[in-house]
């Protein structure tokens, strides 16, 4: 928090996406922490691949900030994070191309989390997945009970 009430709220966001085959059914989860206070979301598809729903909790976690907050990403998917700090300009740039003139996959995802990550100042980091990190272990727990919700 800050000590004038202009200060932007801190926020760490901890994410994991889970898929059962690739494609296939797949979760997502986020914990949002801020000020000693943690908030755990999580949703799902029926027919989805991984990295969608690694890119999905990282929209939703930032979605679910109802002001623009500095905000501390940890997710365990390299895609994010490699599309995030170095991918993501050159596809604009391209008009959504790959370097091989390609469209970029999961474009609509990708310009989601564009527009969700431009309301805040977001630092980007990984984390080794299935380590011991409580927060991924939860996100990831959360992400497999989505899936189990699926009809």
């Amino acid at each position: 928090m800050g000590e004038s009430s202009g200060a932007r709220k801190h926020v760490r966001l901890y994410t994991d996406g889970s898929c059962h085959g690739n494609p296939g059914p797949g979760g997502w989860a986020a914990i949002l922490e801020c000020g000693g206070q943690s908030r755990e979301l999580s949703g799902n598809a029926p027919d989805t691949t991984n990295n969608r729903m690694e890119m999905m909790a990282v929209v939703e976690g930032l979605r679910a900030l109802k002001e623009p907050c500095d905000v501390d990403v940890w997710t365990d998917s390299r895609y994010v994070v490699d599309g995030m700090r170095s991918w993501l300009a050159a596809w604009k740039k391209r008009g959504w191309k790959t370097a091989a003139k390609q469209p970029v996959k999961n474009e609509e995802i990708w310009r989601a989390l564009d527009e969700e990550a431009r309301r805040h100042t977001v630092t980007w980091n990984w984390v080794k997945g299935h380590a011991g990190h409580p927060q991924n272990e939860r996100c990831d727990e959360l992400a497999n009970e989505a899936i189990a919700d699926l009809p």
